[in-house]
């Protein structure tokens, strides 16, 4: 649909330019949300967690939904809708500013600064991480971040509109919320960290296949995603991590520490190993592959039907 298609589009310019909104931003007050919802609704079970996951985010995509098929016969509004629900959840201009901002740090030699950045966005202990393991965690970051920062909401966006743009950006929420291994949210959060995999399933294989088709190294993101993806704990962000370390010629993976446990997220790319020189090329290439995304995103949306 025309009207879709623009929105997502000027949605992702929104992103582009102005980042994420700096106060009220509607993603932070749906973390409290669940926040509150968990305190409720936490049960040691898994029953427990599928009720606080379809809650949650049926609640938010039924918003979505309810706007849009509200303001279908008005253009104007439709459009605006779908832009407003497209620069909400999106990441893009955010991630690439962390990622610049940790090259910088690096290369003024501030690894304390460094350190305590690269916590905004990775959740593995950088305490003991050298300037070579603060690149690796910002490059595998940027990676996984740009499929489910940007691919992702742009792909649930061009099938579903601001019903999927908003249900994807609560789904991935919730995941990073209560989706972790550990004995308190082990069966708790499983329907979250499920459910997020699923949603995910198809766009970290287009952000892979992006990456090769917009790389500098076809042959080697093709051949690091074909043999190593499988090596990564996460069906998702194998492929994504694996051919942009194809692309980009480095070699990714290996052991990180998470709340205290080790944890071995194989080896992706037969690579150097990576150092803060590769960060900009990464945030280069996940630039490219949201401008790939945002492309794909408006050309499904334009052979989809009502």
């Amino acid at each position: 649909m025309k009207q879709r298609a623009l929105g997502l589009a000027l949605g992702y310019a929104a992103d582009q330019v102005f980042g994420d909104p700096q106060r009220w931003h509607p993603v932070s007050g749906f973390g409290k949300l669940a926040r509150v919802a968990e305190g409720r609704l936490y049960a040691d079970n898994r029953a427990a967690g599928v009720v606080f996951t379809s809650v949650l985010v049926g609640s938010v995509g039924a918003v979505g939904y309810v706007a849009d098929h509200a303001t279908r016969r008005r253009p104007v509004l439709s459009i605006a809708v779908t832009a407003l629900a497209t620069w909400i959840v999106l990441g893009g201009r955010s991630l690439g500013h962390e990622a610049r901002t940790i090259d910088a740090q690096l290369r003024e030699g501030d690894l304390v600064a460094a350190r305590r950045q690269v916590t905004h966005l990775v959740g593995r202990d950088p305490s003991q991480l050298d300037e070579n393991g603060i690149a690796r965690a910002t490059i595998e970051s940027v990676a996984e971040n740009t499929s489910d920062a940007v691919v992702a909401p742009l792909w649930w966006g061009a099938l579903l509109g601001p019903a999927g743009l908003l249900g994807y950006r609560a789904a991935n929420t919730l995941d990073a919320r209560v989706g972790h291994r550990t004995p308190r949210l082990e069966r708790f959060g499983w329907a979250s960290a499920r459910f997020d995999d699923l949603l995910n399933l198809a766009p970290a294989r287009l952000t892979a296949l992006l990456a090769v088709v917009l790389g500098d190294n076809a042959r080697g993101a093709i051949g690091a995603w074909r043999r190593d993806a499988h090596k990564h704990p996460s069906p998702n962000a194998g492929p994504v991590e694996a051919s942009f370390a194809g692309a980009l010629g480095i070699r990714l993976g290996g052991t990180n520490i998470y709340h205290g446990v080790v944890e071995d997220r194989g080896t992706l790319g037969d690579g150097t190993a990576p150092s803060p020189g590769d960060i900009g090329r990464t945030a280069r290439l996940a630039s490219k592959v949201g401008i790939g995304a945002v492309v794909t995103a408006v050309a499904v949306a334009l052979v989809s039907r009502r």
